[in-house]
């Protein structure tokens, strides 16, 4: 018992995107648990992992709606889950300093989404895919959402590669270039998947920049979703709670004229003050 209450409390201590790291990791090591079982039951693995890969025939999908998000979590090697996982880490340090929880989820799940729409219409409309057929896996799309979504949000921030500072905004447009280049090499739905995240994570930073989350109608049926699960609460003292509004509403007007400084000067060009309140505010996030 007091194993499981450290494994919890450790748990606990995981900020959202190191719970979706641990989270994809798992999921990365548990088939290979599930192929021995079915190994010995003499059951093809392939039917089994098949039913959470997003397949590019639409009559296909329609009948396994839900692979539109579980195959974000399939990844085919170590090789392809590490990058992936190392590359959401680096951008979710910048995009938690920023946002809350809920926004990076906004864009992590619907980046996986919008990739996987985007592999969808590629195979129905593109003569290159009329004869193949290949299967979506990996959370690329989701982790491209999240790493174009901040260098969209703040171009200006710079980051220390080995012996110079890159700004963000060429950062992205490296990585978005690579993408393109590569869809004749032979992984071109994913690709093009890759660059659907992106185009999500672009539009939604630069819709946000002008006060429109878009965002707000997939936030509200994951609450309601998510709130299925957890036990009403009453709350009391509602004076109290119409002054943390109030404090609340005057933080984040702080916090935007913050960011509207990070994006149009860089992170380096905050006061030590602000760079302090920033750091509070993605603590109690």
């Amino acid at each position: 018992m007091n194993f499981l209450k450290n494994i919890g409390y450790r748990f606990e201590l995981l900020n959202i995107a190191e719970r979706i790291i641990l989270l994809n990791v798992i999921i990365f090591v548990i088939p290979f648990f599930i192929k021995t079982f079915l190994f010995l039951f003499n059951i093809g693995f392939y039917d089994f992992i098949s039913w959470f890969k997003l397949s590019p025939e639409l009559f296909t999908f329609i009948f396994k709606p839900w692979t539109i998000i579980t195959y974000g979590f399939i990844h085919g090697s170590i090789s392809h889950i590490l990058w992936n996982m190392i590359l959401l880490y680096f951008s979710s340090r910048f995009f938690l300093n920023l946002f809350s929880d809920q926004k990076f989820l906004n864009t992590y799940f619907l980046g996986i989404i919008f990739g996987g729409i985007i592999f969808l219409f590629s195979f129905s409309v593109f003569p290159v895919f009329k004869n193949s057929y290949s299967n979506l896996i990996g959370s690329s799309a989701g982790v491209m959402s999240v790493l174009i979504f901040v260098c969209t949000y703040s171009p200006n921030q710079e980051i220390r590669i080995i012996f110079f500072n890159l700004k963000l905004q060429y950062l992205g447009i490296g990585l978005v270039l690579i993408d393109i280049i590569q869809i004749p090499s032979g992984n071109a739905g994913g690709n093009l998947a890759h660059l659907g995240g992106a185009l999500f994570g672009f539009i939604y930073a630069n819709q946000l920049k002008k006060g429109n989350d878009i965002a707000l109608i997939f936030e509200k049926f994951s609450y309601a979703f998510f709130n299925l699960f957890k036990t009403p609460v009453k709350l009391k003292k509602v004076d109290g709670n119409r002054r943390r509004k109030q404090g609340s509403s005057e933080k984040q007007k702080r916090l935007d004229q913050i960011l509207d400084k990070i994006s149009n000067s860089g992170y380096d060009s905050l006061s030590k003050e602000e760079k302090d309140f920033l750091f509070k505010i993605g603590k109690d996030k």
